[in-house]
């Protein structure tokens, strides 16, 4: 799979919402969308993100952008962590891996010596006509949204 740099089109989706809805990049067009992938639900450093994104939320929408998170993880899943922590922005459902495939962030990964295929933590910025303007790969979570927010 090839890498996706800034300037090219963002590899559109359609993946089903916590609130079971579906969802695609089309449909989004003319905003800018902060989207970003993570590794699993209700885990300490995806939660930590997710919450960081929920109390910045406001400067995110003022600045004129959308922000979707998105994991391998069930609709079910998503629903318990959305309505845990009270997130204001849509987890989109991605369990067939095609989108986190298209977007190059299915990675071979490394816990303890044991190897494994997983999600890396990365996130796009994408703007109002559906190109890629910014690419956070292998986020650190700390501060994470303060770079987002300088970059949008």
């Amino acid at each position: 799979m090839a890498s996706l740099n800034v300037g090219d089109k963002a590899p559109d989706f359609t993946l089903p919402s916590a609130e079971g809805k579906e969802i695609s990049l089309k449909e989004l067009r003319g905003k800018r969308v902060v989207l970003y992938f993570y590794p699993k639900d209700d885990t300490s450093g995806c939660t930590k993100e997710a919450c960081s994104f929920r109390d910045n939320i406001a400067r995110v929408r003022k600045k004129g952008a959308e922000v979707i998170g998105i994991s391998a993880d069930s609709v079910k899943s998503h629903q318990k962590f959305t309505e845990k922590y009270n997130l204001p922005f849509r987890l989109l459902s991605d369990e067939q891996k095609e989108v986190v495939k298209a977007y190059n962030v299915w990675k071979e990964k490394s816990m303890y010596g044991r190897k494994y295929m997983g999600i890396e933590r990365t996130t796009f910025i994408i703007d109002e006509k559906g190109n890629v303007a910014h690419i956070f790969p292998k986020v650190k979570v700390d501060g994470h949204t303060d770079e987002v927010l300088q970059k949008l």
